[in-house]
């Protein structure tokens, strides 16, 4: 039974990003984020003009795509539906966001550090984290468990910050090709880590799959109903074993996937 204390007594690390218009947190091509005001406390002027307050509070409203930010990657982000006659289909075709265990986005974080791969990209190019790092990993740290929650540590979030900077974040790699591309995992890397029975892996990277070639990563990882958390940060706050990763994703009916929050509990 687990202890209530336990968990008000230990220090939580916030694991999510800040979003934000002016910062890099959109996938180029999809809708951009945008946070607009609906009702101020007062009649006000605004950018677009007066604005008319119906009551003393304020409120906005929102227009994000579903993996803008720190968010989840749900099977029928890649996965088609079954009948489509297309490549992937199966019954997870049909398991939306609204439909995955919200357990299956928590557990016993390890964190794996792969910093120094972090500047062997090419323009345009991602460097891929194979198994064979996840293997001598595991000679130094113990071998990955079935049920844990791996966390890729590739440093990239450091580039999620405004002006030309967050340009490296995505844009470099996507849009102008003239910046390298993230360290992201191979096929490989997910297979391997679904054969040892790990349903999560997160990220603190624009995505899971390359610069260059992120679909197959995607439909390997998905089609095997592994989930996948992007877009992390403040890995470097966590030991490599010791804490509990929590995501909690927006509950969107029929969704890819969604935004949310992701924390990491350590013991007080």
């Amino acid at each position: 039974m687990m202890d209530p204390k336990t968990l008000s007594g230990a220090n939580v690390v916030d694991l999510s990003v800040t979003l934000s218009e002016r910062l890099p947190g959109t996938w180029p091509g999809h809708m951009r984020y945008a946070h607009k005001n609906w009702n101020w406390f007062a009649e006000a002027e605004g950018p677009t003009g007066k604005t008319i307050s119906a009551a003393p509070y304020q409120t906005n409203f929102v227009l994000i795509d579903e993996h803008c930010g720190t968010h989840f990657d749900a099977p029928t982000h890649f996965i088609p539906p079954e009948g489509s006659g297309l490549p992937y289909a199966s019954a997870l075709g049909a398991e939306t966001g609204d439909k995955v265990p919200v357990g299956d986005l928590m557990g016993p974080a390890v964190v794996v550090d792969v910093r120094f791969l972090a500047e062997e990209g090419e323009p345009g190019v991602s460097p891929f984290i194979t198994a064979d790092h996840l293997r001598a990993w595991e000679e130094e740290n113990g071998p990955i468990s079935a049920g844990e929650v791996v966390l890729l540590r590739t440093g990239w979030d450091r580039f999620y910050v405004e002006g030309d900077e967050g340009l490296r974040f995505m844009h470099g790699s996507l849009v102008t090709g003239d910046a390298p591309g993230w360290p992201a995992p191979s096929p490989d890397m997910a297979i391997y880590l679904h054969e040892k029975g790990v349903t999560t892996i997160g990220i603190d990277a624009p995505s899971i799959g390359s610069a260059h070639d992120g679909v197959p990563v995607h439909q390997e990882g998905l089609s095997r109903g592994l989930r996948y958390v992007e877009i992390l940060t403040n890995l470097g706050e966590l030991p490599t074993r010791g804490a509990f990763f929590v995501f909690l994703p927006l509950k969107i009916a029929g969704s890819s996937g969604g935004p949310g929050r992701a924390v990491a509990f350590l013991p007080g």
